[in-house]
């Protein structure tokens, strides 16, 4: 599975705090097809080798690019599968980008990465592009890719993007198979120039396998991990599926700067924003709530990981799918959520990751399992 959550740092896109996430998303992912020459044991998709009829076409995917741009200004990501595998591909960035949209690309480390791919889709429009990276070796990458050479590949694409000066995002998904090559994996961001490293934590939802998950207390020492990286790496560091990274951001910085301090708009680089100061967090991104994703049918989902459909776009604006959909607003809603994050102080900020709650539980208002941190007061942040 490429990654789909291309999304804001300090590096020039748009601040978190500028969108209503009631009306827009501050992101949406169309994975314009699930085909893809890779078969990786974590894949949110199952993708498979060749194209699904079903897809949307060319056409109903300018009308789509349209009905986006009707509701707001989100950041665009073209993911899949594996999004060159549609021949169509450009025309559908070039439309996009036309229309205003800032359009991301999230290709997978097949033989179609070439820079001369590259050079053709930053021509059309796209603005970043997110290439993923599993493990700093080719043994523990490729393993996870089940391709020879991919390891190989995705740094021949990394080489690319940066000959050709395209803005690159890296993605790599936490398993119990890498989480102790973190460290070494992060050394090699600084070495690629990447903007961004998006550290997706699994949920057991297409190939993804509970077995593969670590501990609570994994994702807390990881989550402590990334932050002190966060403050010297040249690069953002942000999350994935785990909402609940924003609270050690939170307390982690109150804690170095006091109540009153002031903090950086770059820390919506873990997936919200702050007001001037620090008393208050503004919003947080998470399933249904600043991102919707589009299947290669046409059915509107709360992400790629909680792939519960709440419309079609062959039959409805997504705009009133997004807006009006007892599911989107029940995800939208903190007073809805279970459990210790229905108690949680940090409930809007935070949330839980709605996906992983329905993976393991069936229901997308469950508390989040991976979660250490045992609320304090039921006074919302």
């Amino acid at each position: 599975m490429t990654g789909s959550q291309v999304v804001a740092g300090h590096h020039g896109m748009p601040s978190l705090s500028d969108v209503d996430f009631n009306q827009t998303p501050f992101t949406v992912a169309w994975e314009i097809t699930q085909a893809c020459g890779l078969s990786c044991l974590h894949c949110r998709a199952s993708a498979q080798p060749k194209r699904d009829p079903r897809e949307l076409t060319t056409e109903e995917g300018y009308m789509l690019v349209d009905r986006i741009r009707e509701m707001g200004n989100p950041i665009l990501v073209v993911t899949g599968g594996d999004p060159l595998m549609r021949r169509d591909v450009f025309e559908l960035i070039s439309y996009g980008a036309g229309k205003g949209l800032r359009v991301s690309l999230s290709p997978s480390a097949t033989a179609l990465l070439t820079k001369a791919n590259l050079q053709r889709a930053k021509d059309a429009g796209v603005v970043r592009i997110h290439l993923s990276l599993d493990g700093s070796t080719p043994e523990i990458h490729d393993a996870f890719r089940q391709v020879h050479g991919s390891f190989d590949r995705t740094l021949k694409g990394i080489e690319a993007a940066r000959e050709i000066g395209m803005s690159l995002q890296i993605g790599s998904s936490v398993t119990k198979r890498n989480l102790e090559d973190l460290p070494a994996m992060s050394k090699l961001m600084a070495d690629f120039g990447a903007l961004m490293w998006n550290i997706f934590f699994l949920v057991p939802t297409g190939r993804g396998k509970v077995s593969d998950m670590i501990s609570p207390r994994q994702h807390e020492e990881t989550f402590n991990w990334m932050y002190d990286l966060s403050k010297t790496a040249p690069f953002d560091v942000r999350t994935t599926a785990a909402q609940h990274y924003r609270r050690v951001v939170f307390e982690r910085t109150r804690a170095e700067l006091g109540e009153k301090g002031a903090i950086h708009q770059a820390l919506s680089g873990a997936g919200y924003s702050f007001q001037n100061g620090l008393g208050r967090p503004q919003q947080g991104v998470n399933d249904g709530k600043g991102f919707c994703f589009i299947s290669h049918i046409g059915e509107v989902c709360p992400s790629g990981f909680l792939q519960l459909s709440a419309g079609n776009v062959r039959e409805q604006p997504i705009y009133e799918i997004y807006r009006n959909s007892t599911l989107f607003r029940e995800l939208r809603d903190p007073s809805l959520l279970k459990g210790r994050c229905g108690r949680c102080e940090y409930r809007r900020v935070c949330g839980g990751s709605r996906a992983r709650g329905f993976a393991l539980t069936g229901d997308y208002l469950a508390e989040e399992s991976c979660c250490v941190y045992e609320p304090q007061s039921d006074h919302i942040l």
